[in-house]
C-alpha cells in the first residue's frame, strides 16, 4: 500500500543550486549547455575523479541560480562513484557541495518507461522536482504521443516538454525554475513503496539529526551498496544497529531491491496506461537497421577500422599545420623578445624557459582538440557505444574493457588526449588502468627520436618485396608499446587495481545527428581543461630543466669566446653562428645536467651509451623530441632537426675516450626502444596526476614505465651485439 508524502517548503537564502539529474544518454548535457552556455565552471569532486561541471543560469524573477550537472544515472540504488557522488549531493552528505534547493530531471521521450524509474525515486526525497520532457523529436519520429497535462498530474511535479538541442521549450522550463526555486515547495506525492517501510524509515530518521526519512528508506532498500555502506559507515555504529535491527522488523532480506523494482514498474506501467501512445512498441527502428551492419561482428568489425583509421590520421596529419603555426609563433615570440632584453640569464629564462615553456604546453592543443571533436561526435551521434561494444571482447582478456580502445588508440597521437579520453569510462579501475598503459602507446613526440636514429644506423634497405628495412623497424617500435601494454594492464588488474570484474553493461542510445553546440563546447571545455590543469606543471618542469642546462656559467669559456669573436669580427655569419654552438655545447657540457651525464654514465654505460646519451635523456624529460635539440647542442651543431644531415653526420663520427665508435646499431636501437617505453613526458604525467588527484599514479607510471625501458633497452643492446650488429 503507498502512502501520501505530505507538502512541505524549502525556502532557500542566497544563490540557488539546481541539480540536473537524469539517465545517459537522455540528452541532458545538451541541455545543459543550452542553458548555461559558457559560463560553466568545471573540475572534479574533492578527492576522486568524477568531474563536476557547474553553470550560471539567470532564471526570470529571482536572478542568476548554480546548475550542477551531475553524473548520468539510472537509479538512487548507487553502485559506481558517478552513481554515488550523483545521490550524496542529492541527499545532502556531500559538505564540499552546496545544499540543494530543486531537482531538474531530464526525460528521453522516446524511451519514457525507462526514464521514469529515477523519477518514482526522486518523488520520495525532500526537494522540489521539475521534469524536462525531452528529445520529443524523436518520439515524434516513431509515432509516439505524449500527454505532458496528464503525466505532470500523475506526478504531481511540473512537466515540460523541450527539444534541447533545438532550444524549443527553454523559456517556459525557466519560468517554471523561476517558481519552483522561489516559493521551495514539495508538493504532496504518493510513494510507490509501502507505508510499513515509510513509518519505520521515518521513526529512525527522527533519532539521528542529518537524516531524512528518504535518506533512511534509500539505506533499507539498498541495503549492501555502495550508497549504503558509505552512510552507514558516516553515521556510525548506532546507525548501524539501528538500521539492522529495522531491517528485521520489516523483514529485509536480499530480495528487498528486487521488490522495489517490482513496485516501481508496476506505477510505471499504470502511469504510461494514461500518458503515453505507442502505436507500434516492438517496432524495428532506423537505429536498429543501422546496428544489423555497424556490430556485425565482420562487417562491424571493419566499418570500425576505418572510422578509427580516418579519426588516427586525422589527428596525426591534420593537427601538423597548427602545430608548426603555434611553433613558428613562438618562435617569433622568443626572437622578439630576445631584441629588448640583453644577452645573459634573464634573456636565457624568458626565451629558452617561459617562452619555450608555454609553447611546449599550447602546441598539443591542436592534437586535443581535434580528438575531442572526433569523440564529441562520436559520442553525440550515439556511435560511441557500438565502438566499446566492438572492443571489448579484445580488451577484456587484458583486463580492460572496450570502453578502453578510443584513449588507446588516440595515445598514438599524443597521449596527453588519450588521457584526457579516458573520462569516458565509468569503472575507476579500468579508468585508471587505461591511463597507466596509454603512454607506452608510440606517440608522434617519439618520431624524432626514430626518425634521426633510423635514418642515421638503419640501412635502407628492401628486406622482402617493397617491404624496407627502415619501415619495418619503424612498425616494429609502435609494436613494442603494444605488446608490452597487454601483460601491463593485465598485471595491473590482478594486484594493484584488483576488483570484481564490471560487468559490462552499456546502452545503445538511437543515432542522432550531433549537435553542434555540444561537440563546440566539448572542444572548448577540453581545450581549456589541458591549458588549466597541465600548463603550470609543464610550464615549471620546463624551467627547472632550463636552470639545470644553464648554470652554472663558466667564465673561462665565456672569456675565450669573447676573445674569439673580437678576433673574427667581420667574419661571415655562419662562421659566427658555428663560434656560438660551439660556445653553448661547452657551456651545457659543464652544466648542472652535463655533470649529471656524466654521474649517471656508470648506469647507462651497460646499454651502451656515454654520458652524452645519458645527459640527453635526462633533459628529454619535459618532452621526447628535446633530445634532437639537446643532440644538436651536445655536438656543437646549433639548431637541428631530426633531418639534419649534419647531425647525423656527428652521431656516425662520435667516440669513446679510446677512439671506438659511440654509436652502432645495437646502440641506436637500444635508444630507440627505450624511448619508445619510457616516460620521458612530464605533460602527460601533469595531466594522468591531474584526472587521477593523486601523485602516486604519475609516479608509478614513471618508474614502471622507466624500469621497463631500461630492461628494454639493456637486452635490445646486448641481443644485438651478440648477433654481430655491433
Amino acid at each position: 500500500m503507498a502512502m501520501d508524502i505530505a507538502d512541505r517548503e524549502r525556502p532557500y537564502v542566497g544563490r540557488a543550486t539546481v541539480a540536473v539529474v537524469g539517465n545517459p544518454n537522455t540528452g541532458k548535457t545538451t541541455l545543459f549547455n543550452a542553458l548555461t552556455g559558457l559560463s560553466q565552471r568545471v573540475g572534479n569532486f574533492p578527492g576522486v575523479t568524477v568531474e563536476r561541471k557547474v553553470g550560471q543560469l539567470t532564471l526570470p524573477d529571482i536572478g542568476a541560480i548554480d546548475l550542477l550537472d551531475l553524473p548520468g544515472t539510472y537509479s538512487l540504488s548507487a553502485k559506481s562513484p558517478d552513481e554515488l557522488i550523483a545521490v550524496e549531493v542529492m541527499m545532502g552528505l556531500l559538505k564540499s557541495e552546496s545544499t540543494i534547493q530543486a531537482v531538474l530531471v531530464v526525460l528521453d521521450a522516446s524511451n519514457l518507461r525507462r526514464s521514469l524509474y529515477i523519477v518514482s525515486q526522486l518523488l520520495e526525497i525532500d526537494l522540489p522536482l521539475v521534469v524536462a520532457l525531452n528529445m520529443l523529436d524523436v518520439a515524434k519520429a516513431r509515432g509516439i504521443v505524449i500527454d505532458a497535462p496528464a503525466l505532470s498530474e500523475h506526478l504531481g511535479v511540473p512537466v515540460i516538454p523541450i527539444q534541447a538541442n533545438k532550444r524549443v521549450g527553454l523559456d517556459e522550463l525557466k519560468e517554471v525554475l523561476s517558481r519552483v526555486v522561489e516559493k521551495g515547495m514539495v508538493p504532496s506525492r504518493k510513494s510507490v513503496l509501502p507505508q510499513s517501510w515509510w513509518v519505520e524509515a521515518e521513526q529512525l530518521a527522527r533519532k539521528y539529526e542529518g537524516v531524512s526519512t528518504g535518506l533512511t528508506l534509500r539505506v533499507l532498500v539498498d541495503n549492501q551498496n555502495a550508497f549504503a555502506s558509505h552512510v552507514v559507515e558516516r553515521f556510525g555504529d548506532d546507525f548501524a544497529a539501528d538500521l539492522h535491527a529495522l531491517r528485521a522488523q520489516v523483514n529485509v532480506d536480499d530480495a528487498l531491491a528486487n521488490r522495489e523494482i517490482e513496485l516501481r514498474y508496476r506505477w510505471i506501467d499504470e502511469v504510461l496506461d494514461d500518458v503515453l501512445r505507442d502505436p507500434e512498441p516492438l517496432r524495428v527502428t532506423r537505429s536498429d537497421r543501422l546496428d544489423r551492419f555497424l556490430t556485425h561482428p565482420i562487417w562491424g568489425s571493419l566499418s570500425f577500422a576505418v572510422i578509427m583509421a580516418f579519426v588516427f590520421q586525422s589527428i596525426f596529419s591534420w593537427a601538423v599545420p597548427l602545430m608548426d603555426s603555434i611553433d613558428v609563433l613562438f618562435g617569433v615570440i622568443g626572437g622578439w623578445v630576445s631584441g629588448y632584453l640583453p644577452e645573459g640569464a634573464l634573456q636565457s629564462m624568458v626565451v629558452d624557459g617561459v617562452i619555450a615553456g608555454v609553447g611546449g604546453v599550447v602546441i598539443f592543443l591542436p592534437q586535443i582538440c581535434i580528438l575531442f571533436l572526433f569523440i564529441a561526435i562520436l559520442e553525440d551521434c550515439g556511435y560511441m557505444a557500438r565502438a566499446a561494444l566492438l572492443m571489448d571482447r579484445l580488451l577484456t582478456p587484458c583486463g580492460l574493457s572496450g570502453k578502453s580502445f578510443i584513449p588507446l588508440l588516440s595515445s598514438f597521437a599524443c597521449a596527453i588526449p588519450g588521457v584526457m579520453a579516458t573520462r569516458t569510462i565509468n569503472d575507476p579501475k579500468d579508468r585508471i588502468a587505461t591511463m597507466l598503459v596509454a603512454p607506452l602507446m608510440s606517440c608522434s613526440a617519439r618520431l624524432p627520436v626514430y626518425a634521426i636514429f633510423i635514418g642515421a644506423f638503419i640501412p635502407n634497405q628492401n628486406v622482402w618485396g617493397g617491404i624496407g628495412l627502415q619501415g619495418l623497424t619503424l612498425f616494429a617500435l609502435y609494436c613494442v608499446g603494444i605488446f608490452v601494454a597487454i601483460p601491463v594492464a593485465w598485471i595491473l588488474k590482478k594486484t594493484l587495481l584488483r576488483g570484481q570484474p564490471t560487468p559490462f553493461l552499456l546502452e545503445l542510445p538511437s543515432y542522432k545527428i550531433p549537435d553542434v553546440g555540444t561537440v563546440g563546447m566539448r572542444i572548448y571545455q577540453s581545450g581549456r581543461h589541458f591549458l588549466e590543469r597541465a600548463g603550470t606543471l609543464i610550464l615549471a618542469a620546463t624551467i627547472v630543466m632550463w636552470a639545470l642546462a644553464y648554470f652554472p656559467r663558466s667564465e673561462t669559456i665565456t672569456a675565450h669566446y669573447e676573445s674569439e669573436r673580437e678576433r673574427l669580427v667581420g667574419a661571415p655569419e655562419e662562421v659566427l653562428d658555428g663560434l656560438r654552438a660551439k660556445e653553448a655545447g661547452e657551456m651545457l657540457r659543464q652544466s648542472f645536467l652535463g655533470r649529471m651525464g656524466h654521474a649517471i654514465e656508470p648506469v647507462v654505460e651497460p646499454l651502451g651509451w656515454d654520458w652524452r646519451i645519458g645527459m640527453a635523456a635526462l633533459a628529454s624529460f619535459p618532452a621526447r623530441e628535446v633530445i634532437v635539440a639537446v643532440l644538436g647542442t651536445i655536438y656543437s651543431l646549433g639548431e637541428v632537426d631530426e633531418e639534419s644531415a649534419s647531425l647525423r653526420g656527428a652521431l656516425r663520427s662520435a667516440t669513446w675516450s679510446d677512439g671506438r665508435k659511440v654509436f652502432n646499431i645495437p646502440v641506436a636501437l637500444s635508444i630507440m626502444v627505450f624511448f619508445a617505453l619510457c616516460a620521458q613526458c612530464v605533460s602527460t604525467l601533469a595531466v594522468i596526476q591531474r584526472e587521477t588527484g593523486a601523485w602516486r599514479w604519475p609516479v608509478l607510471t614513471f618508474v614502471y614505465m622507466t624500469v621497463l625501458a631500461y630492461i628494454g633497452a639493456f637486452v635490445t643492446y646486448r641481443l644485438g651485439m651478440a648477433l654481430g650488429w655491433g
